[in-house]
């Protein structure tokens, strides 16, 4: 088949979970014997349109304004005219017989547009990969007012995303529910969980992490990915706050977004010896960067009533690092980590349970090895990209 893969984000530019997911849905496909086409934004482009490869993956990036890192209200103008960017840049490239299936990325919602444009043409199928409900998480953080203007505009293009797919994919059982609850059952919906490259994790690198940083001999607490405000990232600092007293502890975070100065801040006013923060890395030095901590971290907003499953999670299992985390009440990851003995999840808001599951990974190396070994088993078991890739390529078909 061939395949129009569409999303705001992608490698190697980005350094964010989505885009990495994605590329190894792209290569997986490629390895099940269909043609990829990535359509892509890129900002800042000379030209409209450019091809290239990456990784064997095609790739058509096309000219856009900044949606990544910049003010609200600029990410919403240029967020709404992806599509409108995007056609103009692709549209003499599209003939009656171009794609076979069009699989695109949720955020952003506003390639609703797009996928219509390239559906009406080759008369094909398309699928939607719902990784984020968004305005709602926006309006759960009171962002956005509820009945707003605001939100009217923002519901319009998530609709009519949402009216252009064949199959909806939400990440778990709970967001399912809650996701047919929301939109009254108006859309063919199923469960496609996030995904990973199951393969055994490579050497170790050459550079060492732990020397340069200055962290030889300490129990790494790490954090990569979006800092934002969906994380909730004053939970996870209140954390590092409340670990103070374990010298041997050590809080590093990697990533960007809206809450890097208020992480920072905090560092500061409580005075954590016990915390580094990096920007945001590429790739590679992610992956090399993984293979020297200690325990997964991540965060999700105790006011969401998305059930989201983190990204991040994925390559923390892929390096059979523990997991350590706080969720919103109701979200099934608990459960599905907890009972893997995969690691701890706890309610966000239960400081004291959180910090507790802390010490005890802090304090048993056996445990820590015991729960990255169930980690990397939960991983082949429910998060391969080979099933996803199948799944939607079924979906497409039939």
């Amino acid at each position: 088949m061939k395949l129009a893969l569409v999303i705001d984000d992608y490698l190697p530019q980005s350094t964010r979970v989505g885009a990495k997911m994605f590329h190894e849905l792209a290569l997986e496909l490629k390895n099940q014997g269909h043609q990829v086409v990535v359509i892509t934004p890129q900002p800042g482009h000379k030209s409209r349109l450019v091809k290239e490869q990456f990784e064997l993956v095609e790739v058509w990036r096309f000219r856009s304004g900044e949606i990544k890192d910049v003010t609200k209200v600029k990410r919403a103008v240029n967020e709404t005219l992806l599509s409108v960017a995007a056609w103009r840049a692709i549209k003499s490239e599209i003939r009656k017989d171009s794609f076979d299936g069009i699989i695109y990325y949720s955020p952003s919602i506003f390639f609703g547009h797009l996928v219509s444009k390239i559906k009406s043409r080759c008369k094909c199928k398309a699928y939607l990969i719902l990784r984020d409900f968004f305005p709602q998480w926006a309006i759960d953080s009171g962002m956005i007012r509820e009945g707003s203007l605001i939100e009217s505009y923002f519901r319009f293009f998530e609709t009519y995303s949402y009216q252009q797919a064949d199959v909806i994919g939400v990440t778990s059982e709970n967001n399912l529910s809650l996701f047919n609850d929301m939109t009254k059952g108006k859309f063919n919906t199923q469960i496609l969980r996030n995904w990973a490259n199951c393969e055994p994790p490579s050497q170790n690198s050459d550079c060492s992490f732990r020397d340069k940083l200055g962290l030889v001999g300490k129990t790494i607490f790490f954090y990569g990915g979006n800092i934002g405000y969906a994380q909730d990232m004053a939970n996870l600092m209140r954390l590092a706050k409340n670990m103070k007293s374990f010298p041997e502890a050590h809080f590093l975070f990697v990533g960007q977004g809206d809450e890097v100065d208020l992480i920072n801040r905090l560092a500061v006013e409580w005075e954590l010896d016990n915390f580094t923060y990096l920007p945001s890395v590429n790739q590679q030095t992610f992956k090399s960067l993984l293979k020297e901590v200690d325990v997964g971290l991540f965060s999700l907003a105790a006011n969401h009533t998305a059930h989201n499953f983190p990204g991040k999670l994925l390559g923390y299992m892929v390096e059979s690092i523990p997991i350590l985390g706080s969720v919103n009440a109701g979200n099934d990851l608990l459960e599905t980590i907890n009972d893997s003995q995969a690691g701890f999840i706890s309610v966000n808001g239960n400081d004291n349970l959180l910090l507790e599951n802390a010490i005890r990974l802090n304090n048993s190396r056996i445990l820590r090895d015991s729960f990255g070994v169930n980690a990397f088993s939960l991983l082949k078991k429910e998060f391969s990209v080979q099933s996803v890739a199948s799944l939607i390529i079924k979906i497409i078909t039939d």
